[in-house]
């Protein structure tokens, strides 16, 4: 298939996806760009934003690039390979700082096994509306309401002959972490609950999370969730079988729960 199939064919995935879940925002492309790869046109390059931030600008329609100059956020920046992780962090002070946890220990230790890139392994981040992809992406990562990422979910047990999905999360670093670096890495869907930066840096609401996948999941993921949207997600969506509870319950006691 000629590069130019893919894109099309990717384009459209990401349509069916803000389709068939009735998504708010779009799906955003994550493309790692390396070496003398030349930044795209038409692409913003990003100043003193952090990833999350970025990934929010990409979901509401923008193409954006962020690269070691312009990302904000320290523990995302170290997360991509773009420099060290201060002191603060790594010894888990900061997170004493901000609230997140009481130990020191505690804090240092979840740096310590947080999921990485090796330095120089990229050199900046593209992000972009999938629906308007114009490269082909590493990464897929949704952000919005937890029902529409659950039928996201379950379309990618499909592609994996039904097996349960063991997902990874620290409650930190939900969108460059959980969402794109490990679905990265593993070449698995990574679910996650979202952390105290994205919420608080974000307009992600207290209704939405976020999960990211690999690109070789995007075509059977939307091929099923084509398939849900026949019966499944109509059905549970209509609480066909709560309606037939309350009805049941008028009849016999004349009262209905709420």
């Amino acid at each position: 298939m000629s590069r130019d199939d893919t894109l099309v064919r990717i384009r459209q995935a990401g349509k069916d996806m803000i389709e068939i879940l009735g998504l708010t925002t779009s799906p955003v492309g994550v493309r790692f760009l390396r070496g003398d790869a030349a930044y795209p046109d038409g692409a913003e390059v990003l100043k003193q934003y952090r990833y999350c931030q970025a990934l929010m600008k990409a979901r509401h329609g923008e193409s954006v690039i962020l690269d070691s100059e312009g990302i904000a956020c320290p523990a995302a920046a170290s997360a991509f390979g773009f420099r060290n992780l201060p002191d603060g962090l790594k010894s888990g002070k900061g997170l004493v700082g901000f609230g997140i946890v009481s130990d020191e220990a505690v804090g240092k230790r979840m740096f310590e096994v947080m999921p990485h890139l090796e330095s120089s392994e990229i050199k900046a981040i593209y992000l972009y509306p999938l629906e308007k992809a114009m490269f082909i992406p590493d990464v897929v990562v949704v952000e919005d309401e937890i029902e529409k990422l659950m039928w996201i979910a379950l379309a990618y047990i499909h592609t994996t002959d039904g097996e349960r999905i063991v997902s990874s999360t620290a409650i930190l670093q939900a969108t460059c972490v959980d969402s794109t670096i490990i679905p990265y890495l593993n070449q698995k869907l990574n679910l996650s609950y979202g952390c105290y930066g994205c919420r608080d840096a974000t307009d992600i609401t207290a209704s939405e999370t976020v999960l990211g996948f690999p690109l070789v999941m995007l075509e059977k993921i939307v091929e099923h969730l084509i398939f849900h949207s026949k019966k499944a997600i109509p059905v549970s969506r209509g609480k066909h079988a709560l309606a037939m509870l309350r009805e049941r319950e008028k009849k016999t006691t004349g009262n209905f729960s709420k």
